[in-house]
């Protein structure tokens, strides 16, 4: 039997590698350690990557493991999923992986200026009847400016063609440096390192996914501090298969 949420919050109550600020979307909660994850957690200088909507930590944690000289944060606001990566990571005595646990609405009060060189999307939840809700829409692309390096990575994969389909376009319409793009990250063999690095980790619903014959999409671009950001202005067709725990939830065919 797996253990109870009311028990998994008690643990990362104790856990050195989480960080829990549920209600710091109605309350400006200060964090002290905003500007200072380098000397303050990781006591090292290399590169910080946020994996925004981690869920379990599944992704976080495989990212830690194969790049020991890069350190990731894994950020969600379902702690009691996040508590599989943390607990994870402590017995493997993983030193450069952490957890925040707090809304990715007000991503931006974690952390300063270029104190991130990158992100990693995985799986999000397409939103596909709210742009702003979107975590590639230029409501979060900005706040990811608060501390993304000029010019810092963006990583998308995910299994909805909706949510591909809009970055695609906000790249697009915004000129935003893109490095690589497929529709079908598994399809066939691709050289290219970047796309061995989006390969080389599988979570437990991605391969349940595969498994169900959906195409997983990925892309690497990059985001410039300059230049205003704008909404592309195009009607795309709404996903058309019910994902884990998701489906259209709407009789529209397509959306903006």
């Amino acid at each position: 039997m797996s253990k109870g949420k009311l028990a998994k919050f008690a643990d990362m109550e104790t856990y050195e590698n989480v960080f829990q600020y549920p209600y710091s979307v109605v309350e400006h909660v200060p964090f002290e350690m905003q500007g200072h994850w380098h000397e303050q957690y990781f006591k090292n200088d290399n590169p910080i990557v946020l994996e925004l909507g981690c869920g379990k930590g599944e992704y976080t944690v495989g990212l830690a493991k194969r790049y020991p000289d890069m350190n990731f944060i894994g950020v969600d606001i379902k702690g009691a999923r996040m508590w599989t990566g943390a607990t994870q990571a402590i017995q493997e005595g993983l030193k450069n992986v952490a957890f925040l646990r707090t809304n990715i609405e007000v991503i931006d009060r974690f952390f300063s200026p270029g104190e991130v060189q990158e992100i990693w999307l995985t799986f999000s939840d397409p939103q596909m009847k709210n742009p702003r809700k979107r975590l590639t829409s230029t409501y979060f692309m900005n706040r990811y400016r608060h501390f993304l390096i000029d010019g810092g990575i963006i990583h998308l994969k995910t299994d909805s063609n909706f949510l591909f389909t809009y970055t695609t376009y906000m790249v697009e319409k915004n000129h935003l440096p893109l490095d690589f793009r497929t529709e079908n990250l598994y399809g066939s063999t691709h050289s290219d390192p970047v796309a061995a690095k989006a390969a080389s980790i599988q979570t437990y619903y991605e391969q349940m996914w595969i498994d169900r014959g959906l195409d997983i999409r990925y892309m690497l671009f990059h985001l410039p501090h300059e230049g205003e950001l704008v909404e592309p202005n195009i009607e795309i067709p709404l996903d058309d298969y019910r994902s884990y725990r998701r489906d259209k939830r709407s009789s529209l065919e397509t959306s903006k």
